[in-house]
């Protein structure tokens, strides 16, 4: 068994991976698309939106109905798209918290 100084290192540097990969997760910017890429939807690493982008082509009244389904499609290939990013920093950087946890715990995240 490792000594508790030094557990307590590993802790803190971990501590430190997951704080800088929580701030790289908020800047992220991911944009999801549909319809071929005519929408285009970009989120945070949050979820957050920051952009949309229609093509033109899709603003006559009668395909409102069209365009929606498709705003919607890209906002969610969008967020899956960042849950995706944000779960592979996470995984990078706590992958060895179980070697500072006692028997039976799992990281919180």
């Amino acid at each position: 068994m490792k000594d508790l100084g030094g557990l307590m290192k590993q802790a803190k540097d971990m501590q430190e991976k997951v704080e800088r990969a929580q701030t790289e997760i908020a800047a992220l910017e991911v944009t999801g698309v549909s319809g071929g890429g005519l929408v285009q939807v970009t989120l945070t690493g949050k979820g957050e939106a920051r952009r949309v982008a229609i093509d033109k082509s899709l603003f006559d009244a009668d395909e409102s109905e069209v365009l929606e389904d498709l705003i919607v499609a890209a906002v969610n290939d969008a967020k899956r798209k960042a849950d995706e990013e944000s779960q592979k920093k996470m995984a990078a950087v706590t992958s060895g918290l179980g070697a500072l946890l006692p028997p039976g715990f799992k990281p919180p995240f």
